[in-house]
């Protein structure tokens, strides 16, 4: 694959993925007024996913005897991390902050890259999380119910480091495949770091204790009855199930900065299906700020990246080492 195919293809996959995710909170919302508490939709949708990828894990069992740190740190951070880190700041903390503060995470990806690795970024691809993450301001309308909880606070930024450590641990094939060695297959990282979440979850949320009487009967969406099952069914496969495969494959495509500015289209995407779906309109401010979003989203992309004589994080991820050079024709870049 030519470096700047894998590059559109990369994109289109961050995209897809942002669209999943962003689709999450939609689906969620009705399961969680008809009256199941948001970690028990957590639980259902981590574990229904890993049901659904059981069989991936069986296929890909050996990367528990060759991969076991990275399938383990997966699990805690990028599955269950995320999730019940934010659950739990929204319980003390306005949505919109939390969110705000988890979609940090691409600048702290950028500052990951930079302080830790010590690998060079663009400006082009610092200005680009700038302005998302300024967009991202707009689109939550963090000002109307700004909380100083300082735990609450906390634990949103403990949700943003664990995003950071999904795009982190999702671009660790690129450099096996640049040292000549096989890299982990991408989907069957993601499988057993959906059971190891699942695993992590049952605890925290206690499902025993759930009202499963919910999910027989209809939920309201926008004034339309929507069984309950289909939600959850749309929660399980394409927001967890498609989001999850779609989106560490184009980190791997792309590079952590940049998939990380794209994701951050998800806040966006879950604002317009909330306002077409659940009725909940988007205001002026609204719009700015996701067109700020997509403009940040764009020049990240389109960036240059600076003459190879190491690692280089940068908007255009395809060509980041000089060793590594066009990924290898015919596979991803996993």
């Amino acid at each position: 694959m030519h470096a700047s195919q894998g590059r559109s293809a990369g994109l289109g996959l961050a995209l897809a993925s942002a669209f999943a995710f962003g689709g999450s909170g939609v689906a969620a919302k009705p399961l969680i007024e008809a009256g199941l508490d948001p970690l028990h939709v957590v639980w259902l949708r981590v574990a229904g996913a890993a049901l659904v990828m059981l069989p991936v894990a069986w296929r890909h069992r050996d990367l528990v005897r060759s991969r076991p740190v990275l399938l383990l740190g997966f699990g805690l951070l990028a599955v269950a991390g995320v999730q019940a880190c934010y659950f739990a700041a929204i319980s003390r903390i306005p949505v919109g902050v939390a969110l705000l503060v988890e979609y940090l995470a691409p600048a702290l990806v950028l500052g990951w890259v930079r302080f830790v690795q010590r690998r060079p970024v663009t400006g082009a691809a610092a200005v680009g999380v700038v302005l998302a993450v300024g967009g991202l301001a707009c689109v939550v309308e963090v000002w109307s119910g700004l909380s100083f909880d300082a735990v609450g606070l906390l634990l949103a930024l403990g949700a943003a480091c664990c995003q950071v450590g999904y795009f982190v641990l999702s671009d660790q094939g690129s450099a096996d495949s640049a040292e000549g060695v096989e890299p982990p297959h991408p989907v069957g990282v993601i499988a057993y770091g959906l059971l190891i979440g699942a695993a992590v979850l049952t605890v925290v949320a206690r499902p025993w204790g759930m009202d499963w009487s919910v999910l027989r009967g209809d939920t309201a969406m926008n004034g339309a009855e929507v069984p309950a099952w289909l939600l959850l069914v749309w929660i399980v496969l394409l927001a967890t199930v498609i989001a999850y495969v779609t989106g560490v494959i184009s980190v791997r495509l792309l590079s952590p900065a940049v998939a990380g500015v794209v994701a951050c289209l998800e806040a966006v995407i879950a604002t317009v299906l909330a306002w077409v779906l659940l009725g909940e309109h988007l205001a002026a401010p609204q719009l700015i700020g996701g067109a700020l979003v997509l403009t940040g989203a764009f020049i990240a992309q389109s960036s240059t990246p600076k003459a190879p004589s190491g690692p280089i994080a940068s908007g255009a991820g395809g060509e980041r080492t000089a060793v590594e050079g066009e990924l290898p024709a015919g596979r991803t870049a996993f």
